[in-house]
């Protein structure tokens, strides 16, 4: 078990690291953005919580490809990799292509969010770059996902750093107006993201068309890279079911956030501090449970279900022990994490009070995202889904609005309630992997 833990450690790290520098652009957009001005900081908040969940729904689409191929590797059957890439990436590319389109067109609906006007007004340039850039990123994102799938996770983990220089440096010249470019603030920020997920998309086909990694893949391009409606089926099959599991979640801590938000400015500023926080640590979480469902899938489709069984568990254990160490961090610091994010007495006061509840569901956490990876790694997603479902919807967050608002507990009366939905959602999709190995 020592071993497949180390091994899954090791296709993690890279996944990891790479979606850490993912999340690094947003906070890299929001500094730079907001030393502008507070409006256009808020603006900035506004699109990118706006485009959270659309954003997500896409990212889960693409985890169908890293599946199947991941699967077929397995099976040692290339053809069936360089299929499923073909038809991965057009499905992928067509959603993309909705969810931008339909952000673009519907910019509109920040008006009707309660928002100051003037940050509405700032945001929706903004927001039309932003959802023109959602193409190029799940399109990266989906070529991600096909060498993850062949267990190649440090090309892309490379790119998503060396997007990060590149989007300052955009920033600095387009925000700001540098070296004789235009200042466009805002907007600059929005072409920055733009021009630098192009080019990540680009080097990153570049790269899996010609590399020798992948020759083995493409070289069946004449013969394998035909549409088939029964690939396709597959692949929705794992791509509409993840997506909905994750887009639960998010938008479970999106309405909490929300509902937050009525309770005041120092709720909602202590509740974001907590949260930041909570995401930097999630961020480990998931890259486990992307390398235990990738290596799970592999195993799956050379049907070794002893390995199966070890390298689920070793992923849980591994999960387990990580979400004590963070446990223990938040419990520990979390009088001091606050302070640098904001000085007000009241907000750290509170915040330390979320980051110990926040301590106590890291264990929750982690567990709930590492099942619902290993159990997509042997394609059973459909009743895991209905699981997350009852989880978060009927029982979590109607939970956090009875402590909240009923017993009147506020702000940690809400957290309470992502307490009792992590928790059940990860017993629910864990004990249903054991139960199918077993």
């Amino acid at each position: 078990m020592k071993n497949e833990s180390f091994n899954t450690i090791r296709l993690a790290v890279p996944i990891i690291i790479g979606e850490l520098a993912q999340m690094m652009l947003h906070i890299i957009d929001s500094a730079m953005v907001g030393a502008i001005s507070y409006k256009h900081l808020a603006a900035t908040s506004l699109v990118i919580s706006t485009l959270n969940i659309p954003l997500v729904l896409g990212i889960g689409m693409t985890i169908s490809v890293a599946q199947m191929v991941s699967m077929a590797h397995g099976q040692n059957d290339s053809a069936k990799v360089s299929h499923y890439f073909y038809n991965g990436f057009w499905l992928c590319a067509v959603t993309a292509i909705i969810i931008s389109l339909s952000l673009v067109f519907g910019r509109n609906i920040l008006y009707h969010l309660g928002q100051d006007r003037d940050v509405v007004e700032l945001s929706l340039p903004f927001m039309t770059l932003m959802g023109l850039s959602m193409i190029p990123m799940l399109l990266f994102m989906t070529l991600k996902q096909f060498a993850d799938g062949l267990q190649y996770t440090r090309t892309a983990m490379l790119l998503s750093l060396c997007a990060l220089p590149v989007n300052i440096f955009l920033n600095w010249l387009l925000i700001y107006g540098n070296l004789g470019f235009p200042r466009l603030e805002l907007v600059g920020a929005g072409w920055a993201t733009l021009i630098t997920r192009t080019l990540i998309f680009i080097v990153l086909g570049i790269i899996i068309l010609r590399h020798k990694t992948f020759s083995e893949f493409m070289s069946l391009r004449y013969t394998e890279w035909k549409y088939n409606a029964s690939t396709m089926r597959s692949l929705l099959k794992i791509g509409v079911p993840s997506s909905l599991q994750v887009a639960m979640e998010a938008g479970a801590f999106a309405i909490t956030g929300i509902l937050i938000g009525t309770m005041g400015a120092v709720s909602q500023a202590a509740h974001q501090i907590a949260l930041g926080c909570a995401a930097l640590t999630f961020m480990v979480s998931m890259g486990l449970s992307q390398a235990g469902s990738i290596r799970t899938s592999n195993a799956f489709g050379a049907g070794d279900w002893p390995k199966i069984s070890l390298i689920g568990k070793s992923t849980l254990l591994t999960g387990v022990i990580y979400g004590v160490i963070c446990a223990v961090m938040f419990i520990v610091f979390r009088n001091v994490l606050p302070t640098l994010f904001n000085e007000n007495a009241e907000v750290i006061a509170l915040a330390s009070v979320l980051l110990l509840l926040a301590g106590i569901f890291q264990i929750s956490d982690a567990t709930q995202v590492i099942g619902a990876g290993l159990l997509r790694g042997i394609k059973d997603v459909k009743i895991p889904t209905y699981l997350v479902a009852v989880a978060y919807w009927v029982i979590g967050l109607p939970s956090g609005c009875l402590f909240a608002f009923v017993f009147d507990m506020g702000a940690p009366g809400m957290w309470l309630g992502f307490i009792v939905g992590l928790t059940l959602a990860g017993v629910f999709l864990s004990v249903r992997f054991l139960k199918k190995v077993k």
